[in-house]
């Protein structure tokens, strides 16, 4: 039925629990093959609209999500439709935005918050979290848990 993202297309990371999710800039063409079920989308305005479902988070470019527990609340949504669905985060560039968001994914699934933002480096782009307030936003992510 809903077949999930191919674990070795552009962009798609694996969490450690064996969940993939899509993470991709905006600002570039639709990646050719499936398109999301559910789009988290990491925008500093709202998003355009597509044709799946999909969430906007207040997040300026460069910066922190406006409001932390729309945040939480939107990657606990996007991890646990992962489970079922093909997720995909984005924002402008793919990289800064996305790559925070996609930390904090990999913290919500297991992975140490000291660790989170090398893991997404290694499985999903080495330019992955662009500021140094993103790292340490990452690093206090695992402290939100509660």
């Amino acid at each position: 039925m809903n077949q999930p993202w191919n674990p070795e297309a552009p962009g798609v990371l694996r969490l450690p629990s064996g969940r993939v999710v899509r993470g991709r800039g905006l600002g570039y063409p639709l990646p050719q093959g499936p398109v999301p079920v559910f789009g988290l989308y990491l925008l500093d305005h709202e998003p355009p609209t597509f044709t799946w479902s999909g969430r906007w988070v207040h997040w300026p470019d460069f910066g922190l999500p406006a409001d932390d527990a729309d945040a939480l609340a939107a990657l606990r949504e996007a991890l646990e439709r992962a489970d079922r669905e093909r997720v995909e985060l984005a924002c402008l560039g793919g990289r800064g935005r996305t790559g925070t968001a996609l930390s904090c994914l990999a913290v919500l699934d297991g992975v140490p918050a000291s660790e989170a933002v090398a893991y997404v480096r290694e499985h999903y782009s080495s330019h992955a979290v662009e500021t140094p307030e993103q790292e340490a936003y990452v690093r206090a992510f695992g402290g939100s848990e509660g």
